[in-house]
């Protein structure tokens, strides 16, 4: 019997005797008859969680991000994120310790991403207020930090990217669909015309500026599977009726950051796509108007054209970065801590209205919250994962014919969401979010990916031979 074939007992028998000792304890605890039947469909559940486990970690995603049931409230109590990330880490742990069929591996980017959240954690516990601090990264950011260690190690196969980029963008249709929903039936505005998700019951997607987050997310996928022509049908499909769905969506929102972010998304296709770069640039600051327009921000009951010279908006996100930027100077090393702006902004801010404000903005919030350090350390993370991406994307198309389209997809759709987050950073809060960190082990797995694949396609160099001695 071989060493895998041997492994394999020993896991199972493993198993087995695990689901023994849980099944014998449920009994001693409540020995009701009724958990009879589902002691006897816990096996197949966990088969089919251990089976597929990118599955799980990425469901978990969708759900935790897109707030689907948020989106659909029926769905609140089932508690579903819950036990998707029960299913998520069990299944990694499972198969990176024990099975080993999944190998952990470390990549340069996930050295600087580490060195980030270490940084966060310090100031977790130097914080301003650390029981908000801690709140925030129990019940966020740490499944935000696992999880991207499980999107980059279990994305292994063309498959993977290729249910990535398809249920992205799926997910995003979705909510963009109740948005449109929500904006043709008037459930929700803020302001009279921004469009809001779950806002009645405390939702995140309850404010434009987030939604218009989610929404923008997914628009680099669509895009990508629609223009990449040798997806399958479906995933075009997917993508064709994504797009302009995800688009309306976020100019429901009014968002400037989600406008500036969709914007860079189709430049980057566009600027790849078309050889008259004069003419790109011509039409794209003439695309740029228009949707300006479409959008409606010159109606915003804030920020829009009836508040004269610099409006309220503009002016209530001055203030903040002005308050972001006194916490940084107080606190150069390790900033007033995670989650910390909001309840920080009276004490740091010379323009009190009687309220406290959000800091609208990825770079002064992280600013603010890390300090001088972590923004320079979270920059350098941006930046490597860039040129990671574009390095990635140029080792695909010199061998198209060689690599997978989904990874191809994939490659673009990173790139394009990340410039887009870039851009948009500028109006949108995302520095401990999801949608950095989804893009972040997206460009890691895809670059191993190519990276591991190039190294195995390439002839090994053929030795010499050498002298005999005379």
């Amino acid at each position: 019997m071989t060493d895998a074939r041997l492994r394999s007992s020993r896991n199972q028998c493993m198993l087995g005797l695990a689901l023994c000792v849980v099944f014998g304890a449920i009994w001693r605890l409540i020995p009701h008859p009724l958990l009879l039947p589902v002691f006897g469909l816990i096996p197949f559940a966990i088969l089919f969680v251990l089976t597929r486990p990118f599955l799980m970690v990425l469901l978990f995603v969708v759900f935790s991000f897109f707030r689907i049931h948020e989106v659909f409230p029926q769905l609140y109590s089932l508690k579903i994120p819950l036990l998707l990330s029960l299913a998520s880490l069990g299944a990694l742990c499972w198969h990176i310790g024990i099975s080993q069929r999944y190998r952990a591996y470390w990549h340069r980017d996930l050295t600087v991403l580490t060195t980030f959240a270490i940084l966060v954690l310090i100031g977790v516990i130097m914080a301003e207020n650390r029981g908000i601090a801690l709140a925030y990264f129990k019940a966020t950011y740490w499944k935000i930090l696992i999880m991207v260690f499980a999107i980059a190690w279990l994305s292994r196969a063309a498959k993977d990217f290729a249910l990535s980029s398809n249920v992205i963008a799926f997910s995003g249709m979705v909510v963009g669909l109740v948005a449109l929903y929500n904006k043709a039936n008037g459930i929700g505005l803020v302001e009279g015309t921004r469009v809001t998700i779950g806002r009645a019951i405390g939702s995140m997607l309850g404010d434009p500026n987030d939604l218009a987050l989610v929404l923008m997310f997914p628009t680099s996928f669509a895009v990508a599977l629609l223009l990449t022509k040798s997806m399958p049908l479906y995933s075009r499909l997917i993508g064709l009726l994504s797009t302009p769905i995800l688009f309306s969506a976020v100019l429901a929102t009014q968002s400037r950051g989600g406008l500036l972010g969709i914007l860079t998304v189709f430049g980057l296709f566009g600027y790849r796509r078309m050889k008259s770069k004069t003419l790109f640039f011509s039409l794209g600051a003439l695309a740029a108007a228009l949707l300006f327009l479409a959008a409606g921000i010159s109606d915003r009951a804030s920020g829009g054209a009836a508040e004269e010279g610099i409006d309220a908006s503009a002016m209530g996100r001055l203030y903040a970065w002005e308050a972001a930027t006194k916490m940084a100077v107080a606190h150069p090393f390790t900033g007033v801590g995670l989650d910390n702006f909001y309840a920080n902004y009276f004490f740091y801010s010379p323009h009190w209205d009687g309220l406290n404000h959000a800091v609208h903005s990825t770079w002064f919030g992280v600013l603010a919250e890390t300090g001088f350090l972590g923004l320079t350390v979270f920059v350098t993370m941006i930046i490597c994962l860039i040129r990671t991406a574009f390095v990635t994307l140029g080792r695909i198309e010199t061998n198209l014919a060689h690599y997978d389209p989904a990874v191809y997809t994939t490659a673009q759709a990173v790139l394009a969401g990340l410039l887009g987050t870039v851009v948009s950073g500028t109006f949108l809060t995302q520095g401990f979010t999801w949608p950095i960190y989804i893009l972040a082990a997206l460009v890691i797995a895809v670059g191993n990916y190519v990276k591991t694949q190039a190294s195995q396609s390439s002839p090994e160099p053929r030795r010499q031979p050498q002298p005999h001695p005379q």
